[in-house]
């Protein structure tokens, strides 16, 4: 039997700068070429650049999609899921998956972060959201330097995970 898949979410803005999608498209390229299958909110921006790089590299993508209708998805989902849910869906996304990219974003984004650490599931930032609680920092989102960072440390936090 084949071993499973891995799954990583990216999140971020459904608009986006032109570094933040330079950015993301090659954190899918990088996704795909683990292996791992890309899940994501399914719609432009972050989401849709991440998904062109995946698919580039013949990577699977999936979008949890927060309408009733698939033909929302960005070209490059290849599995749009449609749940009417608006942005409880973010919750999908992130329980989805066994570890998170955040690319910049805003507090949509914010809000999956927030969802994945209460949950467990590691947080890799590349240009996003930093925390403090209580005036002090907090660094429950792993900082990465470059795509090919971002997912050497999802796929090693995952890992520990297993």
């Amino acid at each position: 039997m084949a071993e499973p898949k891995r799954f990583i979410a990216v999140i971020g803005g459904s608009s986006c700068t032109p570094e933040e999608a330079r950015l993301a498209e090659e954190v899918g390229r990088e996704i795909a070429r683990s292996g791992a299958a890309l899940v994501c909110g399914g719609l432009g921006g972050v989401m849709a650049a991440a998904c062109k790089g995946a698919s580039a590299e013949g990577g699977l993508t999936i979008g949890i999609l927060p309408g009733d209708s698939r033909q929302t998805a960005n070209p490059h989902v290849h599995i749009p899921i449609v749940t009417n849910l608006g942005e409880a869906r973010n919750i999908i996304v992130v329980k989805s998956a066994e570890a998170v990219i955040a690319i910049g974003g805003s507090y949509g984004t914010l809000s999956e972060i927030g969802h994945a650490r209460r949950n467990d599931i590691p947080v890799i930032g590349l240009n996003t959201w930093s925390l403090s609680r209580n005036a002090q920092p907090d660094n429950s989102i792993i900082s990465a330097q470059s795509p090919q960072d971002a997912v050497k440390k999802a796929l090693k936090m995952m890992n520990r995970q297993s």
